[in-house]
């Protein structure tokens, strides 16, 4: 009864869905590409997989990054089998074609309404499916029991907030947390929750973010950034910054002075926000540069516009502090593994939800610093621009943070890698 009542809703919303991908494509064109997929309709140059198809889903970027240790790991160990990448965001789907190539097939993954999923099911007959991080759709999951292909939640995270608006239903979300066969937990706390909302074979196997590291590429790119924005400025990034973020980054700046000709530089999430950010510092009267401009940065020009994909590495390199955007605003932040992995003093601000324990740890270890608001975030980013012993202390703890929590990939896959045999076996 309960998944009848959600595949209603569903039904309900469907006929304004193209009129959604329509709108957000006008801003970012990758939504307006193959949305026939998204029914689970497929054009003829799209290939049937031959042999075995494991299955992986990754719905936007950072999953999609995170998933690279176990790409790695499946096209070693099982070499004659596809690998079938699958996205719900713009953003996803480049960094997969950026990332793989050619070496995975990607196609969108279908909304969650039987016809759909059914014919996805049926085009790529995948032996086993490996959802990454919090990817739990009840109409994917009980499809997928009905044909016997076992859905694994890999690199697993289940916040209090999710826990408490899925426990809201239990009706529908314990028996779609039971139809999983296993799941990868980040950490104990995610581990306690997942099996408390019905999920069985559950373990720990830690993050796989502290596992992806970015390639040596950036290093030499942030180097020639360094000098573009002027090697004797005092450099922070406001990073990964959401809606209405930039604003108050603007608004402190204001309040808060820092040391003479600092250089401010904002690297929007989301690249279709890109203009809106460049709108906003015009409208408020500030000069910029946009990185797209591909020029050196005037002394006089107080904030860069990182208005480019694939180059958070390098611009994490040609800088002295890091601010992780998403943490200001309550979204739950994004990835402050990343800067840490680069040794660069990170801030967060109070809500990092989607990075709970990470950001404990990293701030008891002394690899981050938390603010409680962004007048806060500037007089810290002040003091430390003004410290180098203190950064380079950051630094130190920063990298020794990060090497100590790697690992998760091989504690995934000496998980995983029975289970997938298993799988394989039990077609044959």
């Amino acid at each position: 009864m309960a998944l009848g009542l959600y595949t209603l809703l569903w039904w309900l919303i469907l006929p304004l869905v193209p009129l959604r991908l329509w709108w957000r494509g006008r801003r970012e064109p990758g939504y307006s590409v193959r949305i026939g997929e998204r029914f689970g309709r497929y054009r003829s140059d799209v290939p049937v997989p031959r042999g075995d198809v494991i299955w992986i889903h990754a719905v936007s970027l950072g999953e999609t990054r995170a998933a690279a240790p176990l790409i790695e790991r499946i096209a070693r160990d099982f070499p004659d089998n596809t690998i079938l990448l699958t996205h719900m965001t713009a953003t996803g789907r480049e960094a997969g074609h950026a990332l793989y190539g050619d070496s995975v097939q990607q196609v969108w993954l279908p909304y969650d309404v039987p016809f759909a999923i059914n014919a996805f099911l049926a085009r790529f007959r995948p032996r086993v499916g490996l959802l990454m991080e919090t990817e739990d759709w009840p109409n994917i999951v009980a499809a997928c029991q009905r044909v016997d292909i076992p859905l694994y939640l890999v690199n697993a995270r289940l916040s209090e907030r999710s826990a408490s608006g899925y426990a809201r239903f239990p009706a529908l979300t314990r028996p779609m947390f039971a139809a999983l066969a296993g799941v990868a937990a980040q950490t104990a706390d995610d581990a306690a929750r997942f099996t408390d909302a019905g999920a069985r074979d559950v373990t720990v196997t830690g993050n796989l973010k502290f596992d992806v590291t970015f390639p040596p590429e950036s290093v030499t790119l942030g180097r020639e950034l360094r000098v573009r924005f002027g090697e004797s400025r005092p450099i922070w990034i406001a990073a990964s910054t959401r809606e209405g973020e930039e604003a108050l980054v603007l608004d402190a700046l204001a309040r808060n002075a820092l040391p003479a000709q600092t250089l401010t530089v904002i690297v929007p999430r989301h690249p279709q926000r890109f203009n809106a950010v460049a709108e906003l510092l015009r409208t408020r009267g500030i000069p910029f540069i946009r990185r797209s401009e591909n020029r050196a940065v005037p002394a006089d020009f107080p904030i860069v516009l990182g208005d480019s994909l694939w180059e958070l590495g390098g611009y994490y390199t040609a800088s002295d502090v890091a601010f992780v955007g998403g943490s200001l605003v309550p979204l739950g932040g994004q990835n402050l593994i990343e800067p840490i992995a680069m040794g660069v003093p990170t801030i967060v601000g109070p809500h990092t939800f989607n990075f709970s324990e990470a950001t404990e740890n990293a701030v008891a270890a002394g690899a981050a610093l938390r603010v409680a608001d962004v007048d806060k975030l500037l007089l810290e980013v002040r003091a430390l621009l003004a410290d180098s012993g203190r950064r380079n202390r950051m630094r130190d703890a920063a990298l020794a943070f990060h090497a100590a929590h790697r690992g998760a990939a091989d504690r995934l896959w000496a998980w995983l890698e029975p289970r997938l045999r298993v799988s394989r076996s039990s077609d044959d």
